[in-house]
């Protein structure tokens, strides 16, 4: 016998009354506001829509706790329907509790981490008021060390006579150690190998120990065309603050480019610090040895420099944004030995996404990077801190770091050399044609200018392509096909470049 199942939509309610008693006050800073209940619809005339009461009920209970009332409940709900007029009357009673304080931090599970190391990177000072936001911050703190499987805060059940509030970490942590390897390919640069050990946790208290070695340009047959890299480098977190590291290493290098080639040895000591979510720093003190080879002839160059960066990040998601934006900034003065001269470099860079769609499916991505040199002469200075430009992350469709000053004059000769002034840009549309897969247009532009302005020489060159991306698990596999619009005799007309990650 079939069933037969008729339902009656009935009319849609309204909220007639919509009230919180012991409502929030609202916020005093603005990393303390959330959402209110009125602005998810919870007010008199909107609709009554499913779930809209118990978010007003949550995010009443949220701000209180924001407020240092860990407890914050919601005590009781009275909803009345009138199916005559089609209104839905609510009343909430929040009550907020005691006001709490940071009771001592403990620690369970960890058998590699020191647990005193770990309370102190949560930085939960005992008896400071209690903020859901200090609790965000040192999650994400505590798993910027990478040393844990799994990462939990619990507060106690209950608040003490006094106050305060224990508040228990439990952790589980990873295997120390591990390695990984990692490729590019582009069809004028050639394949690019990388490869590296770490341990995550050398000292027992989350130091870091990474060896790594790359080469690349092996598409070539001559192995003197190749580029190789090794090096070392130590991290110590929570140096003085638990959000300062102190990171030192050891590098060298052998680099073959279109326009110079170079042998570096450098070790450098510095910190780096956190100083917000959204804001980054760093601070370290290098020394390298150099030799250089190009149309300027053979040099050596020893170089003390002081290299300060910092920058601020509002992208959705850091790997694949599709919304915000970031900001980033270089300043590099510098002693050079061997021609006793002093000179500083600067850049400063921006992105910005702006998506359109319901899901973000089109995407416009911008970037932006300017650059400038005051130093000495192109022959006194090392050709590295000189500006190029082209690559895969710079203009696709011409060699990496091939695009320079072409006509510069040297014992009577036009030779290439960098320049003083550099400015970038890249803009991309982006469009996820499905979960998997996407599609990406691009035009990407590049001007090296002799004297860091727009006077005298400068060689300005323009790529363009389309792309298209894989979405993975562990990140986004990219592949770009792009032609130089105002190619060079010895240019080629297609590049290929395949890589991990967004080009920006």
């Amino acid at each position: 016998m079939p069933v037969v199942i008729d339902v009656q939509v009935g009319p849609r309610f309204r909220f007639g009354q919509a009230e919180i008693a012991n409502a929030p006050p609202a916020a005093a800073f603005e990393r303390d506001a959330i959402e209110t209940p009125a602005q998810i619809g919870f007010r008199p005339g909107q609709t009554a829509r499913s779930g809209i009461i118990n978010q007003a009920s949550a995010l009443s209970i949220e701000q209180w706790r924001h407020l240092s009332r860990a407890k914050a409940r919601e005590a009781d709900r009275e909803v009345i329907a009138d199916h005559g007029t089609s209104r839905l009357d609510v009343a909430l009673t929040i009550d907020p509790g005691r006001e709490a304080v940071y009771g001592p931090t403990r620690v369970e599970g960890s058998r590699r981490v020191d647990p005193g190391f770990i309370a102190f990177m949560a930085d939960l000072p005992e008896g400071a008021p209690l903020d859901p936001d200090d609790i965000r911050d040192a999650q994400e703190r505590l798993n910027r060390l990478g040393v844990f499987r799994s990462l939990r805060f619990d507060e106690s059940a209950e608040i003490g006579p006094d106050g305060s509030l224990p508040i228990t970490v439990r952790v589980e942590d990873r295997r120390p150690r591990s390695i990984g390897v990692g490729a590019t390919i582009s069809t004028i640069d050639g394949l690019g190998v990388t490869a590296f050990w770490e341990h995550r946790n050398l000292l027992g208290r989350a130091e870091r120990l990474r060896v790594f070695a790359g080469v690349d340009g092996l598409g070539s047959i001559d192995p003197d065309d190749y580029s190789y890299s090794t090096g070392i480098t130590f991290t110590k977190p929570g140096v003085w603050t638990p959000d300062t590291n102190f990171v030192t290493g050891l590098t060298a290098e052998r680099l073959d480019y279109d326009t110079y080639r170079e042998r570096t040895v450098a070790a450098s000591a510095g910190l780096t610090q956190q100083f917000s979510r959204r804001l980054t720093g760093e601070l370290m003190a290098q020394v390298s040895r150099s030799r250089y080879e190009d149309d300027l002839g053979t040099r050596d160059f020893t170089i003390l420099a002081l290299i300060g960066r910092g920058a601020y990040d509002r992208r959705n998601v850091p790997l694949d944004a599709t919304r915000g934006y970031y900001v980033a900034a270089e300043l590099q003065p510098f002693y050079e030995l061997e021609f006793d001269n002093v000179a500083v470099r600067g850049t400063l860079e921006g992105r910005g996404y702006l998506s359109f769609g319901p899901d973000d499916d089109l995407t416009l991505a911008g970037r932006a990077l300017v650059g400038s040199f005051a130093g000495a002469s192109p022959e006194e200075s090392p050709p590295d801190l000189l500006f190029f430009a082209g690559g895969g992350g710079s203009v696709r469709g011409y060699a990496y770091r091939s695009i320079g000053i072409e006509n510069f004059q040297f014992e009577g000769e036009d030779v290439v050399v960098g320049g003083r002034g550099l400015f970038e840009t890249s803009t991309e549309l982006r469009y996820r044609v499905t979960e998997k897969w996407g599609g990406v247009g691009f035009v990407d532009t590049g001007l090296v200018t002799e004297n860091g302005t727009l006077t005298g020489e400068s060689d300005f060159r323009v790529g363009a392509g389309v792309g298209v991306r894989y979405y993975t698990g562990i990140g986004v596999l990219r592949a770009d096909l792009a032609t130089p619009v105002n190619p060079r005799d010895d240019d080629s007309y297609l590049a290929l470049y395949i890589g991990i990650g967004q080009a920006f």
